[in-house]
């Protein structure tokens, strides 16, 4: 019997590669407003400068999703295809554990279920920026429901790091 943890993320492995789907204007426009919206506050404090003119690529491997991200004059913006600086690449779980705080970032880097390729300077300034955000900056709701899935995952990946 699944447990509701298990439950969720075997739905998310069915629902998420849907997105690949969705039209990527949606796909941008969705993004854009999110993360310029969640993200407001450090924006605004120029922490997210150091992508002016260059490119951070985001790929999610598991899922066939790749997203080109730059700091424009009104925020973060969104490609479907670039130049990439750097790229930052892992399937969809790593990135949950990452976002949730589930996982040291330096331990799903060191043992490459995340990978930086590229400019790792930038990757590693990007990396620990993330890293430093408080999850303050993120509306009460959302850290919530990112914390629990990610510690759903967690929880569901412990006994597979378990030795048998």
């Amino acid at each position: 019997m699944l447990i509701p943890a298990q439950w969720l993320l075997k739905g998310a492995d069915r629902v998420l590669p849907l997105v690949r789907r969705v039209p990527f204007a949606l796909q941008r426009l969705t993004l854009e407003q999110a993360l310029n919206r969640c993200l407001a506050e450090p924006l605004g404090d120029g922490e997210f400068d150091l992508l002016r003119g260059r490119w951070l690529c985001l790929r999610i491997a598991d899922l066939d999703l790749t997203w080109y991200l730059t700091r424009h004059r009104d925020g973060l913006g969104i490609a479907q295809r670039a130049r990439a600086d750097v790229t930052i690449r892992g399937n969809w779980r790593e990135f949950l554990l990452l976002a949730s705080r589930q996982e040291d970032p330096d331990t799903l880097f060191f043992r490459r279920r995340l990978v930086i390729e590229g400019d790792t300077e930038l990757g590693l300034t990007l990396k620990n920026l993330i890293d430093s955000l408080d999850p303050q900056v993120l509306p009460a709701w959302l850290w919530r429901h990112l914390e629990r899935a990610g510690k759903g995952l967690a929880g569901a990946r412990a006994p597979e790091a378990q030795p048998g």
